[in-house]
């Protein structure tokens, strides 16, 4: 659910002045057609001079061919293209029996455990790991490592030495793996992108590193926390995970709704002008920086009806949950069948599962770049 009051805030004035944990002030974007409009105008630069989410407000990420995030054009078009011919929903569909594979081995090992467990330890953060580890090639004896530095660098209440210090050993992992992937290819991404036929030469070490870190960290974090997030959702709302369990066919419908409510990108995507521009209705000036409140417009009424409402019936909407414009995840097919194959084996498997603690109790990811639950015990 989006914070007390940003309903009206869009309400009001879906692009309005506000000022942000690091003190800075900047346009505040929350109204659905408003986001998509920004998030798809090349006028809005994601190379922002100043984070607003840090309160000391300083920008760690320092871009670099392959950093899909933190790139614009020409680059970013680029690069991307060498990246989404590894992505093609035909490519995604042909990894779904190691994906069950993945899913079924830790759902046995949960069930051998017996109740309670904590499904987030157990099952909603190493799965997501594995699979893009898998996809990716990282060695088995590397993926604790893995797991923990992507935890790392997902943390805003550090400061930003920390992070840098988090993505130091990042690299270091990678460019061994690089290294590795280039004197023994194998079947993973790394080993085809190293493959590629680049005339322009972009697919050197560098370019390699950075894909893959990207794409690693942003896989494993936002879909162990969809996977969190969403079990909790369907666990508190009993009428909506009846209707799934009574009908397995709904968990696409399902996924979709989750992702819409539960929007985990907290924090918005920060722009900035680079020219004077009309967004809304408003004026931004060139060098005015700009975030898009995606949960806020994945509410708007304008764009759904009854947006409060979590209904797993609903017909799928666009959401923005993967973002907009140029900029949309690459990875997104593969987290919609991940988490189309994680809820349907989850409560297929485990007919009887329910919380151990009330959600009130929960610990939630305030402390993260994506929202979602530090812990979820539960039983059956």
């Amino acid at each position: 659910m989006p914070p007390d009051g940003i309903a009206g805030v869009r309400a009001a004035a879906p692009v309005t002045r506000a000022t942000f944990t690091s003190g800075h002030e900047a346009w505040l974007v929350t109204g659905y057609e408003e986001v998509r409009a920004l998030l798809r105008d090349p006028s809005f630069s994601v190379r922002v001079p100043h984070a607003l989410h840090t309160q000391d407000g300083v920008v760690t990420q320092k871009p670099g061919r392959g950093s899909l995030l933190w790139q614009d054009e020409p680059e970013h078009t680029t690069d991307r293209k060498l990246l989404a011919k590894e992505f093609t929903v035909r490519r995604m569909q042909a990894l779904r029996p190691n994906i069950q594979r993945i899913v079924d081995e830790h759902l046995d090992a949960i069930e051998a455990q017996g109740g309670p467990v904590d499904l987030v330890k157990t099952f909603a953060n190493p799965v997501p790991s594995m699979v893009i580890s898998d996809l990716f090639g990282v060695p088995v004896e590397r993926r604790a490592e893995f797991q923990e530095i992507a935890e790392a660098m997902m943390r805003v209440d550090q400061d930003a030495a920390a992070t840098e210090a988090a993505g130091m050993r990042l690299g270091g992992l990678l460019h061994q793996l690089v290294q590795e992937r280039r004197g023994d290819p194998g079947d993973d991404l790394i080993s085809a992108l190293i493959t590629t036929e680049d005339p322009d030469g972009v697919v050197d070490d560098m370019f390699l590193m950075n894909a893959a870190g990207t794409l690693l960290i942003a896989a494993h974090d936002t879909t162990a926390c969809m996977i969190g997030l969403g079990a909790a959702l369907l666990l508190d709302r009993p009428d909506q995970l009846a209707l799934l369990r009574e009908d397995p066919s709904l968990v696409g419908n399902a996924v979709e709704e989750l992702l819409r409510y539960l929007t985990i990108g907290q924090f918005g995507g920060e722009r900035v002008a680079t020219r004077d521009v009309e967004l809304g209705g408003v004026r931004i000036a060139a060098g005015e920086q700009v975030v898009a409140h995606v949960l806020a417009a994945d509410f708007d009424p304008a764009f759904v009806d009854d947006p409060e409402r979590f209904d797993i019936t609903r017909r799928p909407a666009p959401h923005l949950a993967f973002g907009f414009g140029a900029h949309q995840c690459i990875g997104q097919q593969l987290a919609r069948i991940e988490l189309q194959i994680v809820f349907e084996s989850l409560f297929r498997r485990f007919p009887t599962l329910r919380l151990a603690k009330p959600v009130s109790e929960l610990r939630f990811r305030t402390d993260m770049v994506f929202y979602g639950v530090h812990e979820l015990p539960v039983t059956w």
